[in-house]
């Protein structure tokens, strides 16, 4: 008997061996899979100062975003805190009317400005409205009512900063169709003076839409340094207002567009309507080199308000949120003012320059 119950005690004593590695050897695996972990979560991004070159033109794709802070201090006036700039709509229904707005970007420091429009009308314009316009042409006019996409926008940024203008006067622009394509703009209104207020602006557009014929590639590069053109002989502040159904095809030459535009007292946002996509113009906004400030924002005009309880207003603040630290920037740089005032300012550097 007692030989017997000796396979028996060896087998005990190697139980616990066993399961004891088996212990450190999972143990070991967890602690293998949270360095991976911590290592991956930590781990340094790699610099993308610099920008990289196709054939000696720059790409979008790797350059470095341009600082964002300049929003900050309209933020503050409208009560909005850092963690709010991460979500808009956690914001965007705190006003219901465009007083709210033009009272807030006062209070932010906008004192004075020009408008500047310019419109597109390049061909893609008969379907992009497919879903977010009811299949409709985005340049259908019905009668006098305030109806499609590019009318809406026109009157919603005229109400909003029509208050900053001393003489009301707005240079209104169209593109991209049979005879101006991507290399030239053409005047809304007949006689080619500027627009006396919004309301002008939406009759001379209605006027040219029912009979212009559309036709495109998109380029905002001519209606850009038009705005340069204005900018260099009035010595005012102006913002240069796009409304745009597509993505630029003329990239480049609208790049260096915007950055020659950043030597001068302009400020420039781009409208999409329809259905995009928008991938490019959102690159566009935070990603292009080489300027004096960041003049450019792009906004999804029907992303905006189809999650608004007030799209109007809520559309409004998101295009001009930036225009008042821009036009701080733009003071601090002597752009506008007493030219002679240049080299000797004394102001503060906004913050994010």
């Amino acid at each position: 008997m007692g030989d017997l119950e000796q396979p028996d005690v060896q087998l005990s004593s190697v139980v616990p061996s066993t399961s004891g590695g088996m212990q450190a050897l999972l143990l070991y695996v967890v602690a293998v899979l949270m360095f991976i972990l911590l290592y991956w979560f930590y781990k340094p991004q790699p610099d993308t100062a610099a920008p990289s070159t196709r054939g000696g033109k720059a790409s979008l794709n790797r350059r470095r975003p341009v600082d964002k802070k300049q929003k900050r201090s309209l933020f503050a006036v409208l009560g909005i805190s850092q963690e709010d700039l991460k979500h808009f709509e956690a914001f965007r229904d705190k006003f219901s009317h465009f007083d709210d707005v033009t009272d807030s970007i006062k209070r932010a420091g906008l004192e004075t400005c020009g408008l500047i429009i310019g419109v597109d009308f390049t061909a893609s314009n008969e379907w992009q409205g497919r879903k977010t316009f009811r299949g409709r042409n985005l340049h259908t006019v019905s009668g006098n009512k305030i109806n499609n996409p590019y009318q809406k926008v026109i009157s919603i940024l005229g109400q909003i900063l029509e208050p900053f203008s001393d003489d009301k006067l707005i240079p209104a622009y169209g593109f991209g169709d049979s005879a101006t394509q991507d290399h030239n703009i053409f005047p809304l209104r007949a006689d080619d003076q500027p627009c006396v207020g919004f309301e002008d602006v939406l009759q001379c557009y209605n006027n040219v839409a029912r009979k212009v014929t559309l036709s495109g590639p998109t380029n905002f590069a001519p209606i850009i340094n038009e705005a340069i053109h204005i900018a260099k002989h009035s010595k005012k502040y102006f913002i240069l207002v796009i409304i745009a159904d597509g993505q630029v095809t003329e990239e480049q030459l609208t790049i260096d567009a915007i950055v020659e535009a950043s030597k001068y007292p302009i400020s420039i946002i781009v409208v999409g309507v329809g259905d995009g996509p928008w991938e490019a113009m959102d690159e566009f906004d935070n990603h292009i080199p080489r300027r004096k400030f960041d003049n450019f924002q792009f906004v999804n005009y029907h992303q905006v308000i189809s999650k608004a309880k007030f799209p109007d207003a809520a559309f409004a603040l998101q295009a001009l949120m930036e225009i008042p630290d821009q036009y701080k920037t733009i003071k601090y740089l002597g752009y506008i003012g007493d030219e002679t005032s240049k080299g000797h300012k004394t102001e503060e550097k906004p913050k994010g320059d």
